[in-house]
Protein backbone atom coordinates (compact mmCIF):
# COMPACT_ATOMS: atom_id res chain seq x y z
CA UNK A 1 0.00 0.00 0.00
CA UNK A 2 1.60 3.78 -0.50
CA UNK A 3 3.33 5.53 1.82
CA UNK A 4 4.04 8.89 1.94
CA UNK A 5 6.58 11.15 3.88
CA UNK A 6 5.70 14.31 4.58
CA UNK A 7 7.58 17.68 6.16
CA UNK A 8 6.50 19.62 8.88
CA UNK A 9 7.77 22.62 8.34
CA UNK A 10 7.62 25.72 11.49
CA UNK A 11 9.15 28.55 9.66
CA UNK A 12 7.14 31.90 8.06
CA UNK A 13 7.79 33.45 4.77
CA UNK A 14 6.04 37.13 5.56
CA UNK A 15 8.86 39.33 3.85
CA UNK A 16 7.75 42.12 2.23
CA UNK A 17 9.14 40.98 -1.24
CA UNK A 18 7.15 38.25 -2.52
CA UNK A 19 10.31 36.94 -4.69
CA UNK A 20 12.51 36.69 -1.37
CA UNK A 21 9.48 34.54 0.15
CA UNK A 22 9.64 32.33 -2.57
CA UNK A 23 12.83 31.55 -2.85
CA UNK A 24 13.28 30.96 0.37
CA UNK A 25 9.98 28.70 0.47
CA UNK A 26 11.67 26.64 -2.35
CA UNK A 27 15.15 26.55 0.02
CA UNK A 28 12.64 24.93 2.84
CA UNK A 29 11.31 22.36 0.53
CA UNK A 30 14.33 21.33 -1.16
CA UNK A 31 15.46 20.57 2.51
CA UNK A 32 12.28 18.75 3.46
CA UNK A 33 12.93 16.72 -0.53
CA UNK A 34 16.63 16.16 0.72
CA UNK A 35 15.24 14.59 3.94
CA UNK A 36 12.37 12.63 1.35
CA UNK A 37 9.88 14.50 1.69
CA UNK A 38 7.06 14.72 -1.17
CA UNK A 39 5.04 16.86 0.61
CA UNK A 40 5.43 19.55 3.09
CA UNK A 41 2.99 21.42 5.42
CA UNK A 42 3.23 24.97 6.89
CA UNK A 43 1.82 27.01 9.72
CA UNK A 44 -1.84 29.09 9.22
CA UNK A 45 -1.20 31.60 7.10
CA UNK A 46 2.52 31.50 6.77
CA UNK A 47 3.12 34.53 4.27
CA UNK A 48 1.30 36.97 6.56
CA UNK A 49 2.44 37.88 9.86
CA UNK A 50 -0.34 37.88 12.40
CA UNK A 51 -2.09 40.39 11.81
CA UNK A 52 -4.97 38.81 14.67
CA UNK A 53 -3.03 40.32 17.60
CA UNK A 54 -4.77 43.28 16.90
CA UNK A 55 -8.43 43.91 16.14
CA UNK A 56 -7.34 46.18 12.91
CA UNK A 57 -7.40 44.60 9.04
CA UNK A 58 -4.64 45.55 6.63
CA UNK A 59 -6.06 46.09 3.24
CA UNK A 60 -2.67 44.25 1.84
CA UNK A 61 -3.02 40.65 4.47
CA UNK A 62 -5.75 39.45 1.84
CA UNK A 63 -5.57 38.85 -2.03
CA UNK A 64 -7.57 37.70 -4.98
CA UNK A 65 -7.81 34.10 -5.61
CA UNK A 66 -4.28 33.50 -7.74
CA UNK A 67 -3.01 36.15 -5.41
CA UNK A 68 0.62 36.50 -5.02
CA UNK A 69 0.89 34.38 -1.60
CA UNK A 70 -1.06 31.69 -3.83
CA UNK A 71 1.52 32.26 -6.83
CA UNK A 72 4.63 32.41 -4.46
CA UNK A 73 3.21 29.06 -2.88
CA UNK A 74 3.14 27.10 -6.36
CA UNK A 75 5.80 28.45 -7.79
CA UNK A 76 7.70 27.19 -4.92
CA UNK A 77 6.28 23.62 -5.35
CA UNK A 78 7.14 23.27 -8.69
CA UNK A 79 10.63 24.89 -8.48
CA UNK A 80 11.34 22.19 -5.23
CA UNK A 81 9.56 19.75 -6.95
CA UNK A 82 7.66 19.50 -3.38
CA UNK A 83 4.14 19.83 -3.10
CA UNK A 84 3.04 22.21 0.20
CA UNK A 85 -0.26 22.76 2.47
CA UNK A 86 0.03 26.50 3.09
CA UNK A 87 -2.64 29.06 3.71
CA UNK A 88 -3.39 33.04 2.45
CA UNK A 89 -6.12 35.12 3.30
CA UNK A 90 -8.24 35.41 -0.28
CA UNK A 91 -10.83 38.26 -1.10
CA UNK A 92 -14.17 37.19 -2.56
CA UNK A 93 -14.08 38.71 -6.09
CA UNK A 94 -18.16 39.15 -5.65
CA UNK A 95 -18.91 39.82 -2.28
CA UNK A 96 -15.69 41.41 -0.79
CA UNK A 97 -15.37 38.81 1.88
CA UNK A 98 -12.12 37.37 3.87
CA UNK A 99 -11.33 34.05 4.59
CA UNK A 100 -8.83 31.96 5.92
CA UNK A 101 -7.88 29.18 3.46
CA UNK A 102 -6.01 26.25 3.65
CA UNK A 103 -4.53 25.65 -0.24
CA UNK A 104 -2.92 22.36 -1.67
CA UNK A 105 -0.29 22.19 -4.33
CA UNK A 106 0.85 19.53 -5.71
CA UNK A 107 4.61 18.83 -6.83
CA UNK A 108 4.18 20.73 -10.23
CA UNK A 109 2.40 23.74 -8.24
CA UNK A 110 -1.46 22.65 -9.22
CA UNK A 111 -3.93 24.03 -7.05
CA UNK A 112 -5.83 20.34 -5.21
CA UNK A 113 -7.47 21.79 -2.51
CA UNK A 114 -8.96 24.74 -1.03
CA UNK A 115 -10.32 24.38 2.66
CA UNK A 116 -12.01 27.69 4.20
CA UNK A 117 -11.29 27.73 8.46
CA UNK A 118 -14.68 27.67 9.78
CA UNK A 119 -14.67 28.21 13.56
CA UNK A 120 -12.71 31.41 14.11
CA UNK A 121 -11.65 32.72 18.16
CA UNK A 122 -12.41 35.97 19.05
CA UNK A 123 -10.67 36.95 22.30
CA UNK A 124 -6.96 38.68 23.02
CA UNK A 125 -4.48 37.75 20.76
CA UNK A 126 -6.93 36.04 18.47
CA UNK A 127 -9.32 38.75 17.27
CA UNK A 128 -9.84 36.68 14.43
CA UNK A 129 -13.09 37.92 13.24
CA UNK A 130 -11.95 41.24 12.68
CA UNK A 131 -9.77 39.95 10.06
CA UNK A 132 -12.08 36.95 7.78
CA UNK A 133 -15.75 35.46 8.04
CA UNK A 134 -15.93 31.91 8.74
CA UNK A 135 -15.80 29.64 5.79
CA UNK A 136 -19.38 28.37 4.24
CA UNK A 137 -18.57 24.84 2.65
CA UNK A 138 -17.75 21.71 4.53
CA UNK A 139 -14.42 19.99 4.50
CA UNK A 140 -13.38 17.93 1.40
CA UNK A 141 -10.74 15.85 -0.19
CA UNK A 142 -7.77 15.54 -2.29
CA UNK A 143 -5.27 12.43 -3.43
CA UNK A 144 -2.03 13.01 -2.87
CA UNK A 145 0.60 10.52 -3.67
CA UNK A 146 -2.32 7.60 -3.39
CA UNK A 147 -3.82 8.93 0.21
CA UNK A 148 -7.07 10.55 0.19
CA UNK A 149 -5.95 14.09 2.42
CA UNK A 150 -7.81 16.26 4.12
CA UNK A 151 -7.86 19.73 5.90
CA UNK A 152 -8.74 21.44 8.89
CA UNK A 153 -7.08 24.98 10.49
CA UNK A 154 -6.25 25.69 13.77
CA UNK A 155 -9.61 26.17 15.96
CA UNK A 156 -11.04 24.05 14.00
CA UNK A 157 -9.95 20.54 15.56
CA UNK A 158 -11.68 21.71 18.26
CA UNK A 159 -14.91 21.06 17.00
CA UNK A 160 -14.47 17.63 15.90
CA UNK A 161 -17.17 17.11 13.08
CA UNK A 162 -14.97 18.09 10.69
CA UNK A 163 -12.10 15.65 11.32
CA UNK A 164 -15.14 13.05 11.99
CA UNK A 165 -16.45 13.88 8.82
CA UNK A 166 -13.01 13.66 6.99
CA UNK A 167 -12.54 10.21 7.91
CA UNK A 168 -16.21 9.32 7.55
CA UNK A 169 -15.47 10.46 3.82
CA UNK A 170 -12.16 8.56 3.06
CA UNK A 171 -9.73 10.58 4.80
CA UNK A 172 -6.35 8.87 5.63
CA UNK A 173 -4.54 12.16 6.30
CA UNK A 174 -6.07 15.01 8.45
CA UNK A 175 -3.66 18.52 7.61
CA UNK A 176 -3.94 20.76 10.71
CA UNK A 177 -1.88 24.49 10.45
CA UNK A 178 -1.98 26.13 13.95
CA UNK A 179 -1.14 29.61 15.23
CA UNK A 180 -1.41 28.81 19.05
CA UNK A 181 0.00 29.83 22.14
CA UNK A 182 3.01 27.75 23.40
CA UNK A 183 1.47 27.50 27.05
CA UNK A 184 -1.64 25.86 25.24
CA UNK A 185 -0.01 23.27 24.15
CA UNK A 186 -0.87 20.06 26.49
CA UNK A 187 -4.81 20.82 25.72
CA UNK A 188 -4.63 20.66 21.97
CA UNK A 189 -2.27 17.84 22.00
CA UNK A 190 -5.10 16.07 24.04
CA UNK A 191 -7.55 17.14 21.36
CA UNK A 192 -5.51 16.45 18.24
CA UNK A 193 -4.59 12.49 19.63
CA UNK A 194 -8.88 12.05 19.95
CA UNK A 195 -9.06 13.51 16.70
CA UNK A 196 -7.09 10.77 14.98
CA UNK A 197 -8.02 7.84 17.16
CA UNK A 198 -11.99 8.79 16.68
CA UNK A 199 -11.42 9.48 12.62
CA UNK A 200 -9.04 6.90 12.09
CA UNK A 201 -6.65 8.90 10.06
CA UNK A 202 -2.96 10.33 10.43
CA UNK A 203 -3.24 14.01 11.62
CA UNK A 204 -0.57 16.36 11.23
CA UNK A 205 -0.30 20.07 12.89
CA UNK A 206 2.13 22.57 12.33
CA UNK A 207 2.49 25.74 14.35
CA UNK A 208 3.93 28.93 14.36
CA UNK A 209 7.26 29.30 15.70
CA UNK A 210 7.89 32.11 17.78
CA UNK A 211 5.79 34.56 20.14
CA UNK A 212 4.06 37.96 17.58
CA UNK A 213 3.20 41.12 18.14
CA UNK A 214 2.79 40.41 21.79
CA UNK A 215 0.82 37.24 21.82
CA UNK A 216 3.05 33.93 22.70
CA UNK A 217 2.73 31.39 20.04
CA UNK A 218 4.90 28.86 19.62
CA UNK A 219 4.73 25.23 20.58
CA UNK A 220 5.23 21.80 18.89
CA UNK A 221 4.41 20.40 15.62
CA UNK A 222 2.90 16.62 15.60
CA UNK A 223 2.04 13.97 14.77
CA UNK A 224 -0.35 11.70 15.47
CA UNK A 225 -1.19 8.28 13.98
CA UNK A 226 -4.85 6.92 14.01
CA UNK A 227 -4.43 4.53 16.67
CA UNK A 228 -3.70 8.28 18.69
CA UNK A 229 0.18 7.53 18.92
CA UNK A 230 2.62 10.37 18.54
CA UNK A 231 4.87 9.79 15.79
CA UNK A 232 6.85 12.92 16.30
CA UNK A 233 6.94 15.87 18.24
CA UNK A 234 9.22 18.68 17.54
CA UNK A 235 9.96 22.18 17.78
CA UNK A 236 12.60 22.27 14.87
CA UNK A 237 11.77 24.25 11.87
CA UNK A 238 11.96 20.56 9.77
CA UNK A 239 10.94 16.93 10.19
CA UNK A 240 9.80 14.82 8.41
CA UNK A 241 7.57 11.93 9.18
CA UNK A 242 6.56 8.41 7.04
CA UNK A 243 2.50 7.68 6.76
CA UNK A 244 1.45 4.42 5.30
CA UNK A 245 -1.83 3.92 4.11
CA UNK A 246 -1.82 -0.17 5.69
CA UNK A 247 -1.60 1.48 8.75
CA UNK A 248 -5.54 3.64 8.53
CA UNK A 249 -6.49 0.50 7.05
CA UNK A 250 -5.59 -1.91 10.08
CA UNK A 251 -7.09 1.29 12.76
CA UNK A 252 -10.51 0.97 10.48
CA UNK A 253 -10.83 -3.18 11.05
CA UNK A 254 -10.09 -2.37 14.48
CA UNK A 255 -12.37 -0.31 17.31
CA UNK A 256 -13.87 1.92 16.91
CA UNK A 257 -12.50 2.09 12.90
CA UNK A 258 -15.06 -0.34 11.92
CA UNK A 259 -18.11 1.31 13.80
CA UNK A 260 -20.89 2.96 11.47
CA UNK A 261 -20.74 6.30 12.15
CA UNK A 262 -24.78 6.70 12.10
CA UNK A 263 -24.44 10.01 9.39
CA UNK A 264 -28.22 9.81 8.80
CA UNK A 265 -29.01 10.09 12.37
CA UNK A 266 -26.67 12.98 13.61
CA UNK A 267 -27.58 14.72 10.11
CA UNK A 268 -31.23 14.49 11.65
CA UNK A 269 -30.13 16.10 14.76
CA UNK A 270 -28.08 18.36 13.60
CA UNK A 271 -30.82 19.55 11.87
CA UNK A 272 -32.72 20.19 14.47
CA UNK A 273 -29.67 22.19 16.03
CA UNK A 274 -29.45 24.33 13.26
CA UNK A 275 -33.14 25.13 13.03
CA UNK A 276 -32.82 26.57 16.81
CA UNK A 277 -30.04 28.24 15.92
CA UNK A 278 -31.09 30.26 12.99
CA UNK A 279 -33.98 31.10 15.22
CA UNK A 280 -31.79 32.55 18.05
CA UNK A 281 -30.38 34.46 15.59
CA UNK A 282 -33.36 35.80 14.04
CA UNK A 283 -35.03 36.68 17.81
CA UNK A 284 -34.12 40.56 18.29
Amino acid sequence: MPQLTVALISDLFAEERPETAERRLADRLREAGSMGARLAVLPELPLNAWRAASRDPVEADAEPPGGWRQTVMSRAAASAGVGVLGGAIVRDPVSGLRRNLALLFDARGGLLLRYAKLHLPEEPGFWETSHYVPGDEPPGLAEYAGLRVGAQICSDVNRPEGSHMLGAMGAEVILCPRATESGTWARWKMVLRANAVTSTAYVLTVNRPHPESGVPLGGPSMAAGPDGDVLLETTDAVAVVTLDQDVVARARRAYPGYMKTRAGLYAQGWQGVARDQTKEDSEP
